[in-house]
């Protein structure tokens, strides 16, 4: 096996010569932090793909994309004299002791429930001693505005729960649920009201956001696995219809039901 910092300075070297201004690629040399972030977002969704997959060497594959991403915005960054990537390597590896003082120091931590209320401690000290925010501190500080609504929505309840505002038991959302169902169902009567009804769906996918999160259930990842059986069993609809000589915009919803169903029963073994 190679030696890491071997393999890691041939990458960086690699993104410096991509980025030579005389001899570099010229794609590569335009580029901006602003320009390349919707690359590195995507690239980390196709990290969790692989891994929702369980495709090991897709996520070798993938990884590799995700790191040179790293390798990217920290060339840049040296480039503006800011920062280069052993600065990063550096500051996670600091935060790592920092944030696992139980490891690295004298700390007792019995348990990983106690050791995410710790973590989540280490932050917020970490957030008001940065002293880099206007107004006054609050338990929700630095949460991205920019994160993925689902997350944003599993993280702004986290936080809450971490000072007591939370449900009991998972069983207490569900009538939550229920509730924001039955409003979801009153606004779809009315006319006009799109503003209102999107709200309301709103509440109600928070509220499933809440009963995934009071599961210990990622409410991402649920997603994601019934978006691959969605995938596959469309596609399995579009393969019965094909030996049939028919395309799916040549069936009627009926037909394609019915091969849901036959394509479900086939995964399920019935």
């Amino acid at each position: 096996m190679s030696s890491n910092t071997a393999e890691i300075d041939a990458l960086i070297e690699i993104m410096k010569r991509l980025r030579d201004p005389k001899g570099g690629c010229p794609w590569d040399v335009t580029q901006t932090f602003a320009s390349i972030a919707p690359y590195t977002i995507e690239e980390a969704y196709e990290v969790a793909d692989a891994i929702a997959r369980s495709d090991m060497p897709a996520l070798k594959e993938e990884l590799g994309d995700l790191l040179l991403q790293v390798v990217f915005h920290a060339r840049m960054a040296e480039e503006a004299g800011l920062f280069a990537f052993a600065d990063v390597a550096k500051a996670i590896g600091d935060k790592m002791v920092r944030r696992h003082p139980h490891v690295f120091g004298d700390a007792h931590i019995p348990d990983a429930a106690a050791q995410t209320v710790s973590w989540e401690n280490i932050k917020a000290a970490e957030r008001a001693a940065s002293g880099d925010k206007a107004g006054p501190p609050s338990v929700l500080d630095g949460i991205p505005a920019g994160m993925p609504a689902m997350k944003q929505a599993e993280k702004l309840q986290k936080r809450a729960a971490r000072v007591g505002f939370d449900w009991t038991d998972a069983r207490d959302v569900l009538g939550k649920i229920r509730e924001e169902l039955e409003e979801v169902a009153e606004e779809f009567s009315k006319a006009d009201n799109d503003a209102r009804l999107t709200d309301e769906i709103g509440d109600l996918l928070f509220a499933c956001v809440n009963l995934a999160r009071k599961a210990n259930i990622d409410p991402g990842m649920a997603l994601r696995g019934t978006n691959l059986k969605f995938d596959r069993r469309f596609r399995r609809v579009e393969t019965l219809l094909a030996a049939k000589g028919k395309a799916p915009a040549e069936a009627t919803l009926d037909e394609m039901e019915a091969l849901w169903v036959q394509a479900k029963n086939e995964e399920r073994g019935t």
